[in-house]
């Protein structure tokens, strides 16, 4: 839990009966749970709005990949076509 071992756990609990005695410790520990809750369901509401988001842009730059790697492609053969017409301006010519 929160990499707390048993012990600082239960001195933790210790410490907070003697500061807050026992009738406020059950209010605290409720009003710990439901912001706790809250919490949860704000960041899973984030989460279910978030996600959708990210998935788009995920599949848009996967997308842009593929075109500029078959363009990169493209231009590569042409760059290589243009240097096998300069070294060889004339064709396959023998004299």
């Amino acid at each position: 839990m929160f990499g707390l071992g048993a012990m600082e756990v239960l001195i933790i609990l210790v410490i907070a009966f003697m500061l807050f005695g026992p009738n406020e410790l059950p209010k605290i520990g409720s009003q710990i749970g439901k912001a706790v809750k809250g919490f949860k369901e704000t960041t899973d509401d984030l989460r279910q709005s978030v996600e959708p988001e990210i998935n788009m842009i995920t599949s848009e730059l996967k997308s842009v990949e593929q075109d500029l790697e078959s363009s990169m492609k493209e231009a590569e053969e042409q760059i290589k076509g243009a240097t096998d017409q300069v070294a060889d301006p004339g064709g396959s010519r023998s004299v």
